[in-house]
């Protein structure tokens, strides 16, 4: 958001994250980035300072598919090393929800997707990708700003969805509730 010339201020949510039986991974996604915005915008509207009732409030939630399964961030180096291995040779999705909790309206949610396409990456590419610690707090193990760009044969769709947050969907999401 900054790059982009917005001012942020950011303010983690603390909601449980975990993935509901029976919930596709579009709808897994949205539910927790609309959580994300509600809960802060809850949080800010009930502080007694007068600003924060005017205040703009995004939550954004990504996720990796390969399968149809959901590639979380991982738990240990071990399953870093399996969802980088279930990634390697073959495209995956990475999908994106923001929601927007705009002053006096309703939230709005959208969701953007991008395909990646990753070439075959050896077991000692992926074995020093992860003792380097990168992949331990990104969804589907891997940053394609950091050293798993290099295993990018292409993409299909919004680049800056794959780094975590769709610029254009946000920026058009502003535009669209009057923030912008």
């Amino acid at each position: 958001m900054r790059e982009a010339g917005i001012a942020i201020e950011v303010r983690p949510s603390h909601i449980h994250e975990e993935h509901r039986p029976g919930e596709s991974p579009v709808e897994y996604v949205s539910r927790l980035a609309k959580e994300k915005a509600e809960t802060v915008a809850r949080e800010l509207q009930s502080q007694s300072d007068s600003k924060n009732r005017f205040v703009f409030v995004l939550g954004a939630d990504t996720t990796v598919i390969v399968d149809n399964g959901i590639l979380e961030k991982p738990r240990d180096a071990a399953d870093a090393r399996r969802m980088l291995r279930a990634l390697s040779g073959r495209a995956h999705a990475v999908t994106t929800a923001v929601s927007l909790a705009p002053p006096h309206n309703s939230t709005i949610t959208r969701v953007a997707t991008t395909q990646v396409f990753f070439r075959r990456i050896s077991d000692q590419e992926i074995d020093d990708y992860v003792a380097g610690g990168e992949p331990m707090d990104k969804a589907g193990a891997y940053a394609i700003q950091g050293g798993a760009g290099r295993w990018v044969e292409k993409i299909e769709g919004e680049y800056s969805n794959v780094v975590g947050l769709p610029l254009s969907l946000v920026t058009e999401m502003l535009r669209e509730s009057g923030f912008l």
